[in-house]
């Protein structure tokens, strides 16, 4: 038997408990990973509450978590290139708040060993997710990109990813608490809010060339007003907001080699991020309600001991 924080139903951060579960079986092509660390994302947060897209099936208990970092303990019958013993990273739909989890091999890839569990574990999801959105706009050597919510664990990768990918400039939304962190990631911080179109032009007077949204529509109808090209603006959350202003979606999906490319950049220290906190495995439900905050900064993760 494995410990796992649990849904029995969908509901507050109460409903999440840690329960005990049967170990899940390496098969065919997969790995079992013994998780150190599992990151908390929004995309959690919505599921608990009941959202479930259709690519996760409504039932109980339910294992929340989609980005994990851990230990290969089993590798099923045709893997090649994994073995027990290995420290990786990866992600999942489903099943990183526990002990153990089987998840396709290549969905995994190697841990450098001088990277910490708690920030291997916050890569998968948030750092993949920026990715895609700045692939979508497209990041230009010297191009002005504004990203919206950018002191969060989302914001975070997409300041520093813009960045390596060679933005001349890069304004980040987020409160003034967090202007420091911002400065820090090399980003030219604005408070958010009422206003921002007027903040963001006494930076940029010619508008932006790209933008990323993790804020809400408000911070997007923003965003479109100070962009040169509509066509590179994005959001992470505002869909139904993006759909009414005829916006695109973020393109692509999570892969190794994605996920490989910023594991590089971390060992390059072009990419990093900043725990927000940590919390054990039985404190799932806290865990939650710290991201559902909304206010924070950088990234919370699980641990799992």
């Amino acid at each position: 038997m494995m410990r796992a924080a649990t849904l029995s139903s969908f509901g507050p951060p109460e409903v999440l408990e840690e329960t005990t579960l049967k170990e899940p079986q390496a098969g065919p092509g997969e790995v079992r990973v013994r998780v150190r660390a599992a990151g908390v994302l929004p995309f959690d947060v919505r599921v608990r509450g009941g959202w479930t897209p259709p690519f996760i099936k409504r039932e109980f208990p339910m294992v929340l978590g989609n980005e994990f970092a851990g230990v290969v303990d089993q590798a099923g019958e045709g893997v090649t290139g994994f073995a027990p013993g290995d420290e990786v990273l990866g992600y999942s739909v489903l099943g990183a708040y526990a002990e153990y989890l089987t998840v396709p091999a290549d969905q995994i890839v190697r841990k450098p060993a001088d990277m910490p569990w708690e920030i291997a574990a916050g890569f998968p999801g948030n750092g993949q997710g920026a990715h895609m959105a700045l692939s979508t706009v497209g990041v230009e050597p010297g191009d002005t990109v504004l990203i919206n919510a950018a002191a969060g664990g989302f914001g975070t990768f997409a300041v520093q990813l813009a960045l390596a990918w060679g933005a001349g400039t890069v304004i980040g939304t987020a409160s003034e608490r967090n202007h420091d962190h911002l400065r820090a990631l090399g980003a030219v911080p604005v408070t958010y809010g009422e206003g921002l179109e007027e903040r963001v032009r006494a930076i940029a007077p010619d508008g932006v060339d790209a933008a990323v949204d993790a804020a809400g529509p408000e911070a997007l109808r923003a965003s479109v007003a100070v962009a040169k090209n509509r066509d590179r603006v994005v959001t992470m959350i505002a869909t139904e907001e993006a759909e009414r202003l005829g916006l695109r979606d973020v393109a692509g999906a999570r892969s190794a080699e994605r996920l490989a490319e910023l594991v590089d950049l971390y060992t390059e220290g072009k990419v990093t991020i900043h725990l927000r906190a940590t919390h054990p495995l039985a404190h799932a439900a806290e865990a939650h309600r710290d991201v559902e905050s909304g206010h924070g900064r950088g990234k919370v993760v699980l641990t799992v001991d």
